[in-house]
């Protein structure tokens, strides 16, 4: 009879909800982080699809306000921030308020970029600041190499043409700039021990609302007589933001700084294989090659010395 009720007791506890949620913990930790990385990229753009029907109905800025927070309030409602930040010293309160600054400028202006030239010129754009963390971080001949191959596979994917307006590319350039920023900034909090880097994204962009609504507030008020709208919003939010951000954070936490910049590189290659599914929009040759030259050089590239040596490096880096 003592032995039946230790089996129960044994069953009771593996099936406890505390221990359901730990197991379950301890199943996104052991996943890869290369696989948080494809699904950060895979959602990265399906948020511009909603963007799209978003644009014919909201201003560019009230885009960039609904994506913003509707993204803070599911996180808010999932992770409740403000006792996380209630409990952090003052040098991790200010690198939130630094990270939430970031996110608002940053998505202010990819979407006035985006509305002004091609998605592609502002993708090649963006991606040249990220080529220069990755250069910085690449101490081996191997991930100099990887560089060579990355950059002109993006060069041919995204077909930079210097066409549109010029204040187009002065966004453009800012959301380059502040997309390597997110990068140092998303990192640190990440390898931070006082911080979950998912409960530290949800306290940053809660920042980012606030830093956002003077900006494109008064621009997404049309949305809230427009159902269709809204739902997009959300759709852009939760896509485009909630679900790449966190992976990222799940990612950034197990990889040096470098190897996630060079990784970015695929991105472009994710967005020309989504294109053929959804859009059907089939690739030119040159596409093609350089989705295979990204896709070679992010192959080739290795973190510098071992895991933990490589994350040291990286939290030291920025």
């Amino acid at each position: 009879m003592a032995g039946i009720l230790s089996g129960m007791e044994q069953e009771a506890t593996a099936t406890a909800p505390g221990t359901r949620g730990l197991r379950a913990q301890s199943t996104v930790a052991q996943a890869p982080p290369h696989l948080y990385f494809v699904v950060s990229a895979i959602f990265h753009y399906l948020g511009p699809s909603f963007a799209v029907l978003l644009f014919a109905r909201v201003q560019v800025l009230g885009v960039a306000w609904l994506r913003i927070a509707s993204a803070a309030a599911i996180l808010a409602l999932w992770r409740r921030p403000w006792r996380t930040f209630a409990t952090l010293d003052r040098g991790a309160r200010r690198l939130l308020l630094a990270w939430g600054t970031c996110l608002a400028i940053m998505n202010c202006c990819f979407y006035i970029a985006i509305s002004r030239l091609p998605l592609g010129t502002v993708a090649a754009i963006e991606f040249l600041p990220v080529i220069a963390l990755a250069a910085l971080g690449a101490h081996s001949a191997r991930n100099v190499l990887a560089l060579l191959i990355a950059v002109p596979g993006v060069y041919l994917l995204t077909d930079v043409r210097l066409a549109g307006a010029v204040i187009g590319f002065l966004f453009a350039f800012g959301n380059a700039g502040l997309f390597a920023l997110y990068i140092v900034l998303a990192d640190r909090v990440a390898k931070r021990p006082q911080l979950s880097g998912i409960d530290g994204l949800a306290c940053a962009m809660l920042v980012a609302a606030v830093a956002v609504t003077p900006m494109g507030g008064w621009q997404a008020a049309r949305a809230f007589t427009d159902p269709l709208a809204l739902l997009a919003g959300i759709g852009v939010g939760l896509s485009s933001s909630v679900i790449p951000y966190v992976t990222d954070q799940l990612a950034m936490a197990r990889l040096p700084r470098a190897t996630y910049a060079t990784m970015v590189a695929l991105l472009p290659a994710c967005a020309t294989i989504i294109g053929i599914i959804v859009l059907t929009q089939i690739p030119s040759w040159a596409e093609v090659a350089g989705i295979t030259l990204v896709i070679a050089g992010v192959a080739v590239h290795r973190p510098p010395g071992t895991p933990g040596a490589g994350r040291t490096e990286a939290s030291r880096g920025g």
